[in-house]
């Protein structure tokens, strides 16, 4: 399990215990987007997904608010995702965050369940009521950079949730599995071309055009010591 706290516009801050992290994959609406998302996989190895959209149930102490990533080599790589947070049982207790889920590469190709385990979950601290933004979710607008330590910063996925399943599509496939304590990401969407994913920091926002706020979450790439035995 993972204690984690999320602070709303109103000042309130929510305390959420995850006993239940979910990973959507292949999960955008248009199927040139899904197509884009399989193809850059398949260049790292990684077989076409059975069936779309996927999931993949996490470990509950991999959900993170963390600034650093401890990661066991140089190709692990994150993507920028929405969260849904079910941190009660009434429809305002229904939070959306921003989020990044860090993958391991190398293990991908072998299963990507495990390369789902072999990764933080990081989310952000700053989270609104699904209830205030869902009648202009689409509208919302999800990016991430990446950059060296030594360079500048490079957008690497820029996109709308228009172009990912909504919050709700989750909650009605998936009502059983959606108790309070859930953290369920929400896949990603296509990385920009000619810009390397195997960063040493990540940064995503989440934007609100509307009320222009935005939500963001950044963390360092951490390389653990090389292992002895």
């Amino acid at each position: 399990m993972s204690d984690l706290v999320f602070d709303l516009p109103d000042g309130t801050a929510v305390p959420v215990t995850v006993t239940r992290l979910l990973n959507a994959g292949y999960a955008g609406r248009e199927q040139e987007e899904v197509a884009a998302h399989v193809a850059e996989l398949a260049e790292l190895g990684v077989p076409a997904p059975a069936v779309t959209p996927a999931m993949y149930p996490v470990a509950p102490y991999l959900a993170a608010q963390v600034g650093g990533v401890p990661v066991q080599h140089g190709r692990t790589s994150g993507e920028a995702e929405w969260a849904l947070v079910v941190a009660g049982p009434a429809p305002e207790d229904l939070l959306l965050t921003v989020a990044c889920d860090h993958t391991d590469r190398e293990l991908e190709v072998h299963g990507v369940a495990w390369s789902k385990n072999a990764g933080l979950d990081v989310l952000g601290r700053g989270a609104w009521r699904l209830v205030d933004i869902e009648d202009h979710l689409d509208e919302l607008h999800l990016r991430a950079w990446v950059a060296k330590e030594d360079g500048a910063e490079q957008l690497i996925q820029d996109a709308k949730l228009a172009a990912l399943l909504a919050p709700r599509y989750w909650l009605d496939a998936l009502a059983e599995l959606l108790v309070p304590g859930t953290v369920l990401l929400s896949g990603t969407v296509a990385m920009l071309p000619g810009v390397d994913q195997f960063a040493d920091r990540w940064r995503v926002e989440l934007a609100d055009p509307r009320n222009g706020s935005t939500l963001e979450l950044a963390y360092r790439v951490e390389r653990m010591p090389e292992p002895i035995g």
